[in-house]
């Protein structure tokens, strides 16, 4: 019986049995394929399963998420503010000078030229928020591609570049700020871009120091075999592979540029008048506090000090999430 078999499948035509074939090189060519999404769906679930575990290690972190909390506050209460409790900050009024909270309608009193100082601490914040967010993304992303472009070049490109950022890290930056602040009158745009000439080395040294861990990674040197660009290798790869490592550093960024710009103003050499900070509300107040008007002082000095804590809580919580990350990949 198994002879006959053997016989007719022998004697079969030629087309039958490579169409035979066929079905079977397409069976398996399906379960091949078959396995592949297979994989990339477990991937998938595994990566949703990482950025889930991550997500409730930050919400985990009661600071962080009350620092969260108070940065939306913030933002809120400095933007939309104004749009509900409406107060002339352009024009002065001498005649309702340092009314003591409460006093007149006005609930944190108002200033030494008459203005509210309610209404003057959600402008302040604008200006605070504006050039810290701002100049703090922007320092950011340029320290990212710096760093990231020195490690993964490497040799004596990597040693020019972080030698340039080593000479500027040694000249005091709060010093320069106030030279340029003498030369050029202060504007926001201005500010945005001096403090981040100088905020962007710290991203820039860290970034390094992954980008060189990741150059010798097997993705990296396939894809450098593939004859793929650094250009292209440092924004897909390095820069992807050191996220992490750039949104913790940016809370910390916009943190310190906010006390950038609360030094400037304190000194005198903020935005100048009508234009409000925190800062320099804190400037103008400082020589009231002894004839006993706390008001002008301490609203801006507890917003200083709430903003730059909530955004530094929100990056340690950020680092815990990130770190989890790292562990499970």
């Amino acid at each position: 019986m198994s002879e006959s078999i053997n016989d007719a499948v022998a004697g079969a035509p030629a087309s039958s049995r490579s169409s035979s074939s066929h079905s079977a090189g397409v069976a398996g060519g399906g379960s091949g394929g078959a396995a592949v999404v297979v994989g990339d769906a477990t991937h998938a679930r595994r990566q949703l399963g990482i950025g889930r575990q991550g997500i409730a290690v930050f919400f985990e972190n009661k600071l962080a998420v009350l620092g969260l909390c108070l940065v939306v506050a913030l933002i809120l209460f400095s933007f939309v503010g104004p749009l509900i409790y409406h107060t002339d900050q352009v024009h002065t009024d001498l005649a309702h000078a340092y009314l003591a909270p409460g006093e007149l309608g006005h609930p944190l009193g108002t200033d030494s030229v008459g203005y509210d100082q309610l209404g003057r601490l959600m402008l302040g914040g604008q200006t605070s928020l504006i050039v810290g967010l701002c100049a703090g993304l922007l320092a950011t992303a340029f320290g990212t591609l710096w760093g990231a472009a020195a490690g993964f070049i490497g040799g004596w490109v990597d040693a020019v570049m972080m030698r340039l950022v080593d000479a500027l890290m040694s000249i005091p930056a709060l010093f320069l700020f106030m030279l340029i602040a003498t030369i050029i009158t202060p504007t926001v745009p201005l500010l945005v871009l001096v403090i981040s000439a100088f905020a962007w080395l710290n991203p820039a040294r860290m970034v390094r120091g992954d980008s060189i861990a990741l150059r010798s990674r097997e993705f990296i040197l396939a894809m450098k075999g593939m004859g793929g660009s650094p250009g292209r290798a440092v924004r897909t790869h390095i820069v992807r592979n050191s996220i992490g490592t750039v949104i913790v550093n940016a809370t910390f960024q916009v943190a310190d540029a906010v006390l950038y710009v609360a030094y400037l103003s304190f000194l005198g050499l903020g935005v100048p008048p009508p234009a409000a900070n925190w800062g320099g509300m804190l400037s103008s107040g400082l020589s009231e506090v002894y004839s006993g008007n706390w008001w002008l002082i301490l609203p801006p000095g507890i917003a200083i000090i709430v903003l730059v804590l909530a955004f530094n809580f929100v990056g340690d919580g950020l680092r815990d999430a990130f770190e989890v990350r790292l562990r499970k990949r």
